[in-house]
């Protein structure tokens, strides 16, 4: 059986430099994906053109647009970039010019040149669940956030709070108060 290897994280990107390259449809599911997720993303796009749907949407949040064709000078301070044109070379520029730089990179519909893959998310409150089928089908990982969107009960948030504030009465080293937590939280998990 093939094993999905990624390691998940959660990146702070409102503390980050997104670049999106490309401005038709990928590029926007791209940033409404992001945005979604994470309202104050700090991303810039360049792409020689943008469809009307993503102007409206960066302008919404702030993302900076540059009307310029694809340059390795767009890179400078970037953390990370997400490649979207419909030109594989250029794509593939991005992705090389990315690489010598240590920046992470996303070519759209291509995982060969991927440093990571934009997963199905569910959001509600402070819980998140991302959803990875380790770049083979973006389908599943939407069918699966589908249903995490259902069962995730949508006052899952007060618990949350409810615990973090419980945690910071318990008293014990860090071993302890894993322990204590653990017994405490053991009856949410309906074991069969």
């Amino acid at each position: 059986m093939e094993r999905n290897e990624l390691y998940p994280i959660f990146l702070k990107v409102s503390q980050l430099n997104v670049l999106i390259v490309g401005g038709g449809n990928v590029a926007l599911e791209k940033l409404t994906f992001l945005l979604k997720s994470s309202p104050s993303a700090q991303v810039k796009m360049v792409s020689k053109m943008f469809r009307e749907d993503t102007i409206a949407l960066a302008k919404e949040f702030d993302v900076e647009m540059i009307e310029a064709a694809y340059d390795h000078s767009y890179l400078e301070g970037k953390h990370i970039v997400v490649a979207t044109t419909d030109n594989v070379s250029v794509n593939e520029l991005v992705y090389h010019d990315c690489r010598k730089r240590s920046i992470l990179v996303n070519v759209a519909d291509n995982p060969p040149f991927c440093d990571f893959y934009m997963g199905g998310i569910v959001t509600k409150g402070n819980v998140k669940v991302a959803i990875s089928t380790n770049g083979k089908s973006p389908t599943t990982a939407k069918r699966l956030r589908q249903f995490f969107e259902d069962v995730i009960p949508d006052n899952i948030d007060d618990l949350v709070k409810n615990l973090n504030e419980f945690r910071k009465t318990i008293k014990g080293d860090f071993e302890e108060k894993v322990e204590t937590l653990n017994e405490f939280t053991k009856g949410l998990v309906n074991k069969k």
